[in-house]
């Protein structure tokens, strides 16, 4: 325990340098301008449209959808409008907008930042390696087409528990395990392959993953925790990386250490 809390002294040092610092602002500038471009194309079809068909239908006046709306959105009103119908299932209605509203943005700002990470995530290791282990050579695994295919694989495994888990999300307390266990698979593959890919060899890499896979996990759903605090990701990608970067780097002297001891 002492040791994983001076591994997080060490990385908030390191990210509050101002070299890390200058790398912190680009994730969060990018975002956010995503997520002003994107929201502004749905201004007008946004929740407050399906509240005013909420009100209709439950009103019994007849509305019309803008045939010129995007699929989602008439789709969205053709579910509402299904289950609106009937009181025992109109809770269910707003259940859904909720829930898949809230999991909707929260996965948006994980998804791009994750994904704006990965071209930062070497220029980061450099940095973490000159300051920190100097004496230290990386050897990267992988090839050029190896992120475009862990991302792809890791959405479809996400995708299919999603759907997997759908029998789950009614049940209270059950659903937020649900909603959640998806989205943090996606996180921790990318978030780890990210780093592993670019510091260590595939030998380095499966040795530390057979005796601290645990370990790691514990570490990436720890952040990802952390992540649950609304739009928080816009500003602490950057350490994760940093304080995972740290936690592999204390491996990799170990093994490079015990082969040298042999």
């Amino acid at each position: 325990m002492l040791g994983e809390i001076e591994l997080v002294k060490k990385s908030l040092g390191d990210f509050f340098t101002p070299a890390i610092l200058k790398i912190a602002i680009i994730p969060l500038l990018i975002t956010v301008f995503v997520m002003i471009v994107f929201f502004m194309g749905l201004a007008d079809y946004s929740l407050s449209s399906l509240d005013q068909v909420i009100i209709q239908v439950q009103n019994g006046e007849e509305f019309t959808v803008d045939p010129n709306a995007p699929f989602y959105y008439v789709w969205a009103v053709n579910v509402l409008t299904f289950l609106l119908q009937y009181s025992i299932t109109a809770w269910l209605a707003g259940f859904l907008l909720f829930t898949i509203g809230t999991l909707f943005i929260l996965f948006f700002s994980i998804f791009t930042t994750l994904i704006i990470i990965g071209f930062l995530t070497p220029m980061i290791i450099e940095t973490l390696r000159k300051r920190n282990y100097p004496n230290m050579d990386l050897k990267a695994h992988g090839s050029i087409i190896s992120p475009i295919w862990v991302a792809v694989k890791s959405i479809v495994v996400m995708l299919f528990l999603f759907i997997l888990f759908i029998p789950f999300y009614f049940i209270p307390l059950v659903n937020i395990v649900a909603f959640n266990l998806p989205i943090y698979y996606f996180f921790h593959k990318l978030l780890n392959f990210d780093i592993t890919s670019t510091m260590l060899s595939s030998a380095e890499y499966k040795e530390i993953y057979r005796n601290k896979k645990n370990l790691f996990r514990t570490r990436t759903l720890a952040l990802y925790l952390i992540s649950m605090i609304p739009f928080i990701t816009l500003f602490s990608t950057v350490f994760y990386v940093v304080y995972l970067t740290n936690a592999y780097f204390v491996e990799l002297e170990k093994i490079r250490q015990n082969r040298l001891d042999i």
